[in-house]
């Protein structure tokens, strides 16, 4: 009898094992499949490995139950001393979800190596957002409601609404359709909620449409029918599509030629004058998770998508754009610093170029993703899309200006020219250094700020080639400034002798020639010296960028030539990164001798081939 119970024991804990196995084994399988609703049921009953946890935290982060997620990664983080960077972006942001502000910012301030202080952003952005907004439930808003945007008088927005559609495994909801709705008269209500053109909505998610302003076009996103392996994994990337509307139907409706299926394109957005798209997207050459880019849309079609640069752009996501009349760019985004998760940002536009991000405050921003801003400027009055309350419904906001005067305003212009300078970064310090204000000014180059009375501010314009511009200034009693700040610039070529703007139009710091001996590329005391000043010009303006090219003679190969001109190159930037330059703001360049000063070919004399053999600095911005 003692035999059999323990043979019993035995086959009991040899089936457990087992059994836990084959569960860890298909909890990692959805997980990897991307099936996180279902991975999260399993993880929560598998041993509470790092492992298990991190994949646990990521199910429920994924599909924003932040509440779970941060359960979960307290675990994972009280149980491992060496995790992942991206988990202290993670376990941050579901506490931000949560309202410990000062356990996320602990967390975020290693993981960004910067002090956060979520309270204190609060009180800043009150004093300098430019509006303020009085936000409710879109009435008749149904669970799964987002990315809503004008059609005309009505609207259309994205919903799982329809229960026949295929279940999406990601979050166990029905696959997403288009729908079209009418508004109230107030604006605070759908009505008449109809699917949108069956010509449209297929078998697979569709989401986020935009229109021209006559209608007959539109471009919506669709999720791909296929996976596609990628790496380790198979997804199903996003594409943006365009369709026609010709005698009441939705036809022509193809993929636009910049989709993928290794990359996703989404949520495109229309420019006011419909000359360009604008979208998310993670297609190579992305700064981080999602990029917001624009293409212009040409007579023959699309023209080169373009990133929108580092100042919009983090490492994390940004996506949902939005453009209003004066070019001011809305967008949703986790990279910038804000209330937690995604938030709402402005940047102001103008040719290209976009001011610092603002976070649009809390009135508008939760701990939540709050994401798909849309207004309509004649009435002030607009929508946002918000998981805040657990699952995603559409928001109606009014707009209302924060009660604060212009008090500071001025126009920006060249100091030596005296004219006026479009497209410059005009940034507001108070008297502790810390931005209050920023704008890129428009055409007619002029700037305008709200201050605080009895302060002490600092003012500064700032562009390209040029050496930043700045002035303080004192508000009197009633915050208002008596006189206005011509703001004057000076170009490095007119600030400093040795910075010339030469013939091919770019500009060039214009230094004695720097020899190397034959064949080497070590730094001089002859080199070192002519270096130096090169160094102090770059400590004098720390926002100039320098590109540091290298050419040989014609002596020797090609190929030697040019691996011996980037030595040289590579050499001289790291004389200047030894002398406190950030690496930064260098690059090198080798170009061997396929830019001769003096085209002698092979019947060079000595004198030619060192007027060849030379290096040149050129200014980058």
């Amino acid at each position: 009898m003692k035999n059999i119970v323990l043979l019993i024991s035995l086959l009991f804990t040899v089936f457990f094992g087992y059994g836990q196995k084959a569960s860890a084994s298909k909890a990692k399988k959805l997980f990897e499949n991307r099936a996180y609703s279902e991975a999260a049921k399993m993880y929560q009953s598998l041993p509470k490995t790092p492992e298990n946890l991190q994949n646990l935290g990521d199910s429920y982060f994924y599909n924003a139950q932040m509440t779970n997620a941060k359960a979960a990664y307290a675990q994972l983080f009280a149980s491992s001393d060496s995790l992942p960077k991206v988990y202290y972006f993670r376990y941050g942001q579901s506490l931000k979800a949560a309202g410990d502000f000062k356990t996320a910012d602990s967390i975020l301030s290693i993981y960004t190596g910067e002090v956060m202080d979520t309270p204190k952003l609060k009180r800043t952005l009150s004093r300098i957002v430019p509006y303020l907004y009085e936000l409710q439930p879109l009435k008749n808003s149904a669970s799964g409601d987002f990315g809503i945007s004008w059609y005309g008088d009505n609207v259309v927005f994205s919903s799982y609404r329809n229960k026949d559609n295929p279940t999406y495994e990601w979050n166990n909801k029905p696959y997403l359709d288009l729908y079209e709705a009418t508004l109230s008269e107030e604006k605070d209500a759908l009505e008449q909620v109809t699917p949108f053109s069956e010509d449209i909505n297929s078998k697979t998610h569709e989401s986020n449409a935009t229109f021209t302003a006559d209608g007959k076009t539109m471009y919506f996103s669709r999720t791909n029918d296929k996976r596609v392996k990628i790496g380790d994994d198979k997804i199903a990337t996003i594409k943006l599509y365009k369709a026609e509307l010709i005698d009441g139907k939705w036809t022509n409706v193809e993929e636009l030629p910049f989709s993928s299926d290794t990359y996703s394109t989404q949520h495109p957005f229309l420019n006011p004058s419909n000359t360009k798209l604008f979208f998310s997207s993670d297609m190579p050459g992305s700064l981080g998770s999602f990029d917001i880019y624009s293409v212009d849309i040409t007579e023959d079609g699309f023209g080169t998508p373009v990133n929108l640069g580092e100042v919009i752009n983090t490492e994390h996501r940004e996506q949902f754009p939005f453009m209003d009349q004066s070019e001011t760019l809305y967008f949703a985004s986790d990279g910038h610093q804000g209330l937690g998760n995604l938030d709402i940002f402005m940047s102001n536009g103008y040719a290209g170029f976009y001011s610092k991000p603002i976070n649009l405050g809390e009135t508008i921003n939760s701990g939540m993703d709050d994401f798909g801003y849309v207004l309509n400027e004649d009435v002030q009055k607009g929508f946002i899309s918000s998981n805040r309350s657990g699952e995603d419904l559409i928001y109606a906001f009014l707009r209302i200006p924060n009660k604060k005067r212009y008090i500071v305003e001025g126009t920006v212009i060249d100091k030596n020219t005296k004219e006026i300078l479009p497209g410059t970064t005009v940034t507001l310090y108070d008297d502790k250094g810390e931005v209050v204000g920023q704008t890129v000014v428009g055409d007619d180059a002029k700037y305008a700020f709200n201050t605080k009375p009895n302060q002490l501010y600092r003012i500064e314009g700032y562009r390209d080639f040029y050496a930043p511009g700045e002035q303080e200034f004192t508000t009197n009693d009633d915050g208002r400034f008596e006189f206005n700040i011509e703001l004057e610039i000076e170009s490095y070529d007119d600030a400093e002798d040795i910075v010339v703007t030469k013939d091919d139009g770019y500009i060039y710091i214009e230094l004695e020639n720097i020899y190397f001996d034959f064949g080497k590329w070590d730094i001089k005391p002859q080199a070192a010296s002519i270096l130096d000043i090169m160094v102090g010009l770059l400590k004098k303006y720390p926002r100039m960028e320098v590109q540091l090219g290298a050419h040989t003679d014609s002596r020797s190969s090609e190929e030697y030539n040019l691996n011996l001109s980037l030595n040289r190159a590579k050499s001289t930037l790291e004389y200047l990164v030894a002398n406190g330059i950030e690496r930064s703001r260098l690059r090198s360049k080798g170009y061997g001798e396929s830019q001769p000063l003096v085209d002698c070919k092979d019947d060079c004399t000595e004198e030619e081939h060192s007027i060849n053999r030379r290096c040149e600095f050129l200014i980058l911005k």
